[in-house]
């Protein structure tokens, strides 16, 4: 294993840990909202922290992009962290939330950890060495068949610009496929679409540190990921496509004609 890839697990590890703590005593969190339907705990900003602190003293000299704490640094590494990914899920103990680390070199992604801590289920990959999940390699799902397919979606509560894009597309996939799902942690759905939990996933306005890890992780065990045109500009558009190779093509067709060029 990567040392970089080593080091990216310890600290979701140590992330896991201040989680999964403050997960005994929901009453006593303290919750302060950013924007509408947009919130962060004091358990967010600590796991942060200690994810920081662990990366630091590996690595002083990478830059590192942070859900709570910005961009900070400036290096050919890049870590993106999303400390708590699904924190409405976790104040609300619904257990559906997870660490996320990725890691861009040049821009590109070359490691990744998805930690689900209530499952304890470590999902991770290196770039060319394949996905893992529990140090068991993972495949997408080997399904070719849109209808017989069970796909993730994430629903839109911060911008509602693209609702009407959005509702379309939902509708048309409810009726072409075995079903849709929305737990809330996008990391999570990724990491399912790599073990072949789900056939496919897309969501509208992601942010880089809900999507860098997974996306390697699905890209790993043999799946495509893409925008809402299939390009591989979802970092920056914060739309994204992703599945196995069938479906992520049957995925594309269905969401083309619903966005007409408007989004990326």
């Amino acid at each position: 294993m990567h040392p970089m890839l080593t080091t990216a697990i310890k600290a979701a590890r140590r992330a896991g840990q201040v989680i999964s703590r403050a997960s005994l005593d929901l009453d006593q969190l303290k919750v302060s909202t950013k924007q509408q339907s947009d919130y962060v705990t004091e358990v967010d900003k600590l796991a942060e922290s200690a994810i920081i602190e662990l990366l630091r003293e590996a690595y002083p000299d990478h830059a590192i992009l942070a859900e709570e704490s910005g961009s900070s640094g400036e290096s050919e590494y890049q870590w993106i962290i999303d400390p708590l990914d699904g924190t409405t899920n976790f104040i609300h103990g619904f257990p559906q939330y997870a660490v996320s680390i990725g890691l861009a070199h040049h821009g590109v992604l070359t490691h990744a950890v998805v930690y689900d801590t209530t499952r304890n289920d470590l999902f991770y990959a290196s770039k060319g060495s394949g996905a893992f999940l529990n140090d068991k390699r993972i495949r997408v799902s080997k399904r070719t068949r849109l209808d017989e397919s069970l796909i993730g979606t994430g629903f839109p509560y911060r911008s509602f610009e693209h609702i009407d894009a959005y509702l379309a597309i939902f509708r048309e996939l409810t009726q072409k496929t075995s079903g849709l799902r929305r737990p809330g942690a996008a990391s999570l759905d990724l990491a399912y679409v790599a073990c072949g939990r789900l056939d496919g996933f897309w969501e509208f306005g992601l942010s880089p540190w809900d999507m860098a890890a997974g996306a390697l992780l699905i890209t790993e065990a043999g799946g495509l990921v893409g925008d809402l045109t299939g390009e591989p500009n979802y970092l920056v558009s914060g739309n994204f496509v992703g599945g196995n190779p069938k479906i992520f093509s049957q995925l594309l067709q269905v969401i083309a004609p619903h966005v007409g060029g408007k989004l990326g």
